[in-house]
């Protein structure tokens, strides 16, 4: 019995320390055919059994020190897939490893993978692969002891068309023509600091790259390569700022890909290659906060990881946190308090999508039968995020509350940690300090739904100037309508925007003819950061505004990160007289959509996830 719920892998008996991938990359029939080697070290004595998890796997043989080893596939799980049981010809003691060999096959569906056709893509004439295994889908792709509270080095060799380029979550070592066919080129990586499955991950398509700093690329299609140079240019500053705040940088190299337009995240902290959407390329460098994000990543969340995914908040708000402090290295104090009035308000969004009294809402769920991506929300990273700031606000500020995060990071450093070891280590290094940490509410904070139970008070300088322009179209009536100016958002910037927009939609409606003026004094439609536009369509849907719903629809259909998409259907689900045509437009679309994006939004839909044909 696995001590993770979303895994079937047996943790407690052996543990993974190094994975040897060999991968050919299919693109006609959209698999992977692979061969993986694990390094097994066994944790007890008379070891000779093991379990692995696999999702949609073609397992073809198994070998154990090149020794056929027998196996079986268990019964089909909802969403943690297949257990793979394999016995060993032999004992181990513990203590002894043993290399066992799987031989394999990916499925065209594999939930990790998304395949891309020429026309889904920028350039139009490369087919284009890319993976994104957090939380649970590494297993769709290799089988692994697929929990977080498992740590491996790896290596890989992969085989891809010789028009085409693979990147992987390791630093690159070097390519050649592959030996067994020459129209194919094969890529080397190594990743020699260990690392948990879900941060695995692989890129093949027709990619260039640009140098952006001493350790940094951006990769991307040629379509998109300069604008993202221009855009991620302030990356080397964003990490020579984080190891000011928490010590060396370990990955060696730190690179940004930017995927076509259906990946489903902001951004994804793959060691050494942090994915990111193209949505983040406003033009301004405005949302490059995501970025700081990912590097945070580099240090809570890759090199001290959530044991387990009910203790996710632990990598999320550490590095909501991080990423915060970055923004005060760089700008100012004040823009970091101003960002976390924006989380808060991210926060409240999520307690009101999932309701109030929705244990999905609790800092630490329980994920017992549970799928961990119908958990995700903005829940661990802004309460998770809020816990952090009344924490830094109780022992003395951030330069206290600093010095206790790095010490946390040293402290489990390349290892995985729970929620308990994380209070226990608080409570040591603040020991001076425990009759003011004994006053937390630490069970309203971490297994209560809903709200936290102390919001914090956060320097509203920045912001002022968002409520007091939203408040005035609140209570404006008809005949307040022409006091509205053009150069009422002049001086605001595009943070500022967002979140007056943010603000708007925490209260009731505005009429029609409110949202009529505000496009024609303050033309929003022309804007396309896309943080702007999505709140600003999501706006116009609620007011109803008719001629809004063909634009919602585009803006969640032309792009698939979940965060704009999904509350973008929900928006338009919720105008009854559009909610067919949410429908109708999702099914149409969903073939091209990411499998992640698609099975959720057709759940915010009530759509039946069999039912693949137009309407």
């Amino acid at each position: 019995m696995s001590s993770d719920p979303c895994s079937f892998s047996c943790v407690t008996k052996c543990v993974t320390r190094h994975l040897n991938l060999t991968l050919r990359v299919d693109f006609d029939r959209r698999v992977i055919r692979a061969k993986v080697a694990l390094t097994v070290e066994a944790l007890e004595d008379r070891f000779a059994a093991l379990t692995l998890d696999t999702r949609d796997l073609q397992v073809v043989s198994v070998t154990a020190n090149g020794q056929p080893a027998s196996f079986t596939m268990g019964a089909k799980h909802s969403f943690k897939g297949t257990p793979l049981d394999i016995v060993l010809p032999f004992d181990l003691s513990r203590g002894q490893h043993v290399i066992v060999e799987v031989t394999y096959e990916t499925s065209p569906s594999a939930l990790a993978l998304q395949w891309l056709s020429p026309e889904q893509t920028a350039g139009r004439k490369q087919p284009y692969l890319f993976s994104q295994c957090q939380a649970h889908h590494c297993r769709s792709m290799i089988p692994c002891q697929d929990s977080p509270c498992v740590k491996h080095t790896y290596y890989a060799q992969v085989s891809v068309p010789k028009d085409l380029v693979a990147v992987m979550s390791a630093v690159r070592d070097g390519q050649e023509v592959d030996p067994q066919d020459s129209n194919r080129i094969l890529y080397r990586f190594k990743q020699p600091v260990p690392m948990p499955s879900y941060l695995i991950a692989i890129v093949v398509g027709a990619l260039e790259s640009r140098e952006i700093g001493p350790r940094s690329r951006v990769w991307s299609e040629k379509e998109f390569v300069d604008k993202a140079a221009f855009e991620f240019s302030e990356t080397e500053a964003m990490l020579t700022a984080a190891e000011d705040l928490v010590g060396p940088y370990v990955w060696g190299q730190y690179d940004i890909l930017v995927l076509p337009p259906s990946f489903p995240y902001g951004g994804m902290e793959n060691p050494c290659l942090t994915f990111a959407t193209p949505t983040l390329l406003a033009g301004d460098k405005s949302l490059s906060n995501v970025i700081a994000h990912e590097i945070s990543h580099s240090w809570t969340g890759n090199l001290v990881t959530n044991k387990t995914w009910e203790h996710f908040w632990l990598n999320e708000g550490h590095t909501v946190y991080l990423e915060r402090m970055i923004g005060r290295s760089l700008v100012s104090e004040q823009f970091r308090q101003f960002k976390a009035m924006g989380g808060w308000k991210d926060l409240q969004d999520s307690v009101n999508t999932f309701g109030a009294n929705n244990v999905l809402t609790n800092l630490v769920p329980s994920l017992q039968d549970v799928d961990p991506d119908e958990a995700f929300s903005s829940v661990p990273y802004e309460k998770g995020f809020a816990l952090l700031y009344h924490l830094e606000e109780l022992m003395g500020g951030p330069e206290v509350f600093m010095g206790f995060v790095r010490s946390y990071i040293q402290m489990f450093a390349y290892g995985s940690v729970t929620t308990d070891e994380w209070k226990n280590h608080l409570f040591s290094y603040f020991k001076d300090q425990v009759d003011v940490l004994n006053k937390v509410d630490w069970n309203a904070w971490m297994f209560t739904p809903g709200m936290p139970p102390v919001k914090p008070r956060y320097d509203t300088t920045l912001a002022d100037a968002c409520i007091a322009l939203s408040q005035r179209w609140v209570k404006a009536k008809e005949q307040d309508l022409n006091s509205f100016k053009e150069s009422d958002v002049k001086t605001l910037s595009s943070h500022q925007l967002i979140e007056f927009l943010s603000l708007l939609l925490q209260e009731d409606p505005l009429s029609l003819l409110c949202v009529k003026k505000m496009q024609e004094v303050y033309n929003l439609n022309a804007i396309m950061n896309s943080e702007i536009r999505f709140r600003w369509l999501r706006l116009c849907v609620r007011s109803r505004w008719e001629e809004a719903v063909p634009a919602a629809l585009k803006m969640a259909t032309e792009q698939g990160r979940m965060k704009y998409t999904r509350p973008l259907f929900r928006e338009i689900f919720n105008y009854e007289k559009y909610r067919d045509e949410a429908v109708r437009v999702f099914v149409a679309h969903r073939a091209a959509m990411h499998p992640l994006t698609s099975g959720l939004v057709a759940k915010d839909l009530q759509v039946d996830p069999s039912k693949t044909t137009s309407l």
